[in-house]
């Protein structure tokens, strides 16, 4: 209990902190620091609201990466009210939770409160949780399951894979986890991968199927609707490997681009790697047999297995939330091997100068992580305030119900009501075909946007103009330059382009502009 309380005060404390510093970048009005966010309240909105799974009340569009995460939300707005704070409040209650698992967990190897404490900041702050807590995002939720799993795991081994509660544990944690964030799946192939190779036929063919059936289901269920397995998030980034053409070229190009090259790899995968190496090599020169070595750092090489599946066909981020569940996994995993390390650093580190070496680099890592997380929370929730939320105030308030084009869409739906066309596809089927063919506008999109636009009856586009490259239908008219202030971090530009769609609407669109009270760190240039 006392670990828990002081390592609850001290990471409850820092997100305190961080929360008074976002509100007075962004009026007292709290902002997450990601549009994403806004994109889970808006479908989970319109689910509790209307019934409707989508990114507006009017049609399905599949725009949620995690349906268990927007599900839980829309079930806690239908039962406390439409509340913007809901993400954060859940995000904590979770953040106490998982600090309740990792206290628990740790006590087993740990004896003193002290290196309790120091084991969960270390797994708390390498994850940067309290960014992952003011994103309001599905990523605590994540860490949180994934925590649980590991703890069942480790109990179930203890007990040399009997079948008891923790078994059940482990399992039911696996049923969830798909749903929460597709790239589980690399989890999941890498469990069942590792089960095989100690024989234990049974339980990966268990993980595969229990892991996988959800989402079989799911994807079932988002054909029917949309005519794609996976949503909208996942389908427009397109595959990343093309068999029509030069196959191993294009492997080697994803291995070098996506690990060897990817500076993000070296920040949050290369020294638990190195530590799990010196791991392995140890045990197999103190003669191991193949298949006790591998039972001894069953997990170790899961994770080792999952973080290189995950940076070869997942997706990495200066936010570091889609490795937030390996973080927290890898000091899970690795301290029950490493606890001299916590308990007697300075003995430890003159007998294991190599292992020493790769945990103080994670160590520095970790400041590093620390920085920078700053500098993401307080420009990111100004960021986001300056440009989406004050485009969607001004959307609220001239054109609620009207049929607007945009390519950043969660503020704009979440607290408006209007008919989205997104040209990127997040939140429109229609944009989706074009986006699996296109990885850029060229013709063919410039002449379906003007030809749907305007047969729809839409009224101006809030875009990125340099996302076009060059294509913004020739029919749309330039009314307005939106620029925030400071440094872009969490933006796809500094500049926001208002164009009038319908002729007829034009001198109304400049007049609102003009006369709306924009935020005073937002420079507009009206086109005269």
């Amino acid at each position: 209990m006392k670990s828990f309380l002081i390592t609850a005060a001290v990471f409850f404390g820092i997100c305190f902190i961080y929360i008074l510093t976002m509100l007075s970048v962004t009026e007292n009005n709290f902002t997450y620091i990601v549009d994403d966010a806004y994109i889970h309240m808006a479908v989970a909105k319109n689910f509790a609201l209307h019934g409707v799974w989508g990114m507006t009340k009017y049609a399905f569009s599949s725009s949620s990466s995690s349906p268990v995460f927007t599900f839980i939300l829309s079930f806690l707005i239908a039962v406390f009210g439409n509340h913007i704070l809901i993400p954060l409040i859940f995000n904590l209650s979770v953040a106490c939770l998982l600090i309740a698992i990792l206290t628990k967990y740790f006590s087993g190897y740990l004896s003193e409160a002290k290196h309790i404490i120091a084991a969960c900041l270390f797994a708390l702050f390498l994850a940067v949780m309290h960014v992952q807590v003011v994103a309001g995002m599905e990523h605590v939720l994540q860490v949180l399951i994934i925590a649980v799993n590991i703890y069942c795991f480790q109990k179930w081994f203890e007990k040399d894979f009997k079948s008891n509660f923790f078994s059940l544990g482990f399992y039911g944690t696996i049923l969830f986890l798909g749903l929460i964030r597709f790239e589980s799946m690399f989890y999941f192939l890498s469990l069942a991968f590792v089960f095989l190779l100690i024989r234990k036929f049974k339980d990966a063919f268990l993980v595969l199927l229990i892991g996988f059936l959800p989402i079989l289901l799911f994807g079932y269920f988002n054909q029917q609707h949309s005519g794609y397995f996976f949503p909208n998030s996942v389908v427009v980034k397109g595959a990343l490997i093309d068999f029509s053409g030069n196959v191993p070229g294009q492997i080697g190009k994803i291995i070098l681009w996506n690990v060897f090259l990817n500076i993000t790899f070296y920040k949050i995968g290369v020294f638990p790697l190195l530590i799990i190496a010196v791991l392995l090599y140890r045990d197999y020169k103190s003669k191991l047999v193949f298949q006790e070595m591998l039972k001894k750092n069953f997990l170790p090489v899961v994770l080792a297995l999952t973080l290189i599946l995950h940076c070869l066909l997942g997706d990495v981020k200066i936010i570091f939330r889609y490795e937030a569940y390996l973080m927290v996994a890898f000091v899970m995993v690795l301290v029950p091997r490493l606890t001299v390390f916590i308990t007697n650093p300075f003995y430890a580190f003159r007998k294991d100068k190599a292992t020493g070496i790769f945990i103080a680099a994670n160590a520095l890592l970790l400041l590093y992580k620390f920085g920078f997380a700053h500098f993401i929370i307080t420009s990111g929730s100004a960021n986001i305030y300056e440009q989406q939320i004050q485009s969607a105030r001004f959307l609220k308030k001239y054109y609620n119900t009207s049929h607007i084009v945009a390519n950043d869409i969660g503020a704009i739906c979440y607290y408006t009501d209007i008919h989205l066309l997104d040209v990127i596809g997040l939140g429109s089927k229609e944009m989706v075909d074009i986006k699996v063919r296109k990885t850029v506008f060229d013709d063919e999109v410039e002449e379906f946007l003007a030809g749907y636009t305007k047969e729809n009856h839409y009224q101006l586009a809030i875009v990125y103009e340099k996302w076009f490259d060059g294509h913004i239908p020739e029919s749309w008219k330039k009314i307005a330059d939106l620029e925030v202030s400071g440094k872009s971090i969490v933006l796809g530009d500094r500049h926001v382009v208002i164009y009038s769609i319908d002729p007829l609407s034009s001198d109304a669109l400049k007049k609102n502009i003009k006369d709306f009270n924009w935020n005073r760190n937002v420079t507009v240039k009206i086109v005269e």
